[in-house]
């Protein structure tokens, strides 16, 4: 559990040395790519230590882990840099709807009549912050609210293929899901044509620490804590993350929540602790 909270409090401030880094003329895209090669690089060594090839993973799974915690991490940054920080962080934690979706779907964890509750409370919380009068459908408008809605469909796919493969040593499917961030914003960079960015010498050591010292350790914590933990009850603890993003918004940002924000985050963390209380041990 100490793990999961520290992973929490890591990602709720996080958007401000993101934002920082951005300024100084590191795109999200090329933050993702150069930190989580430097994670990357750091956790090399440390792949061919004593058990960890123990149990060797499903590559179907492996596949599955890469792919949604590379989207996951990419898209959960892109959605800080260009939107409001609480409101990213509140989309992006109806994951525990998903999650337990998923975890019924594909692990069979079947969840008790209570914790289906989690499904229209965390939809009705997400109608509330997306609906617009004159719009029609509560649908996402911004690019941030599409990044930070996917986002969280893919950690709690990551979540659930950690889950699934819970006897793989955690540093190899920590690996695996810092290549699947790689691949995925280096596929971006390649689409968009992104120049190498032009910067100091300062901030690409800020790029590379958050890395090699901020994403290594944090992810770390994250897969081991879920590899130990029903899938629902992680994603729960994760909530975490909202008090830290939103204290530090509020102080640093000024940032503030409307009425309509304020009634979809009560539902959404409502459906998260539903989720949290009720899930299998």
């Amino acid at each position: 559990m100490l793990s999961l909270l520290y992973a929490a409090t890591f990602w709720g401030l996080v958007w401000y040395p993101l934002r920082y880094l951005e300024q100084a003329g590191i795109s999200g895209t090329w933050v993702n790519l150069i930190s989580y090669a430097s994670a990357s690089l750091v956790m090399l060594p440390l792949l061919w230590r004593p058990g960890t090839w123990r149990v060797r993973p499903s590559p179907g799974w492996l596949a599955v882990l890469a792919l949604s915690a590379g989207w996951a991490n990419v898209a959960f940054v892109l959605a800080v840099l260009q939107g409001e920080v609480v409101r990213v962080l509140l989309l992006f934690y109806l994951s525990p709807v998903w999650a337990t979706l998923l975890g019924w779907l594909l692990l069979r964890e079947r969840p008790e009549w209570v914790t289906l509750l989690t499904i229209p409370l965390g939809l009705l919380g997400a109608f509330a912050m997306l609906w617009a009068p004159g719009v029609g459908l509560p649908w996402p408008l911004q690019g941030a609210d599409w990044l930070a809605l996917t986002a969280g469909i893919a950690f709690a796919l990551s979540n659930v293929a950690t889950r699934q493969m819970a006897q793989v040593a955690v540093r190899l499917k920590t690996f695996a899901a810092w290549i699947g961030v790689v691949l995925i914003a280096g596929s971006m960079i390649a689409y968009a044509g992104e120049p190498l960015p032009d910067t100091t010498m300062m901030a690409w050591g800020g790029a590379v620490l958050l890395g090699a010292l901020g994403f290594f350790t944090v992810t770390l914590g994250t897969v081991y804590g879920v590899s130990h933990m029903p899938v629902q009850r992680s994603a729960v603890i994760m909530l975490f993350e909202i008090v830290a993003g939103g204290l530090s918004a509020w102080w640093l940002a000024g940032e503030s929540m409307g009425l309509r924000d304020w009634i979809g985050g009560t539902l959404i963390v409502a459906s998260g602790l539903v989720a949290a209380m009720r899930a299998p041990d």
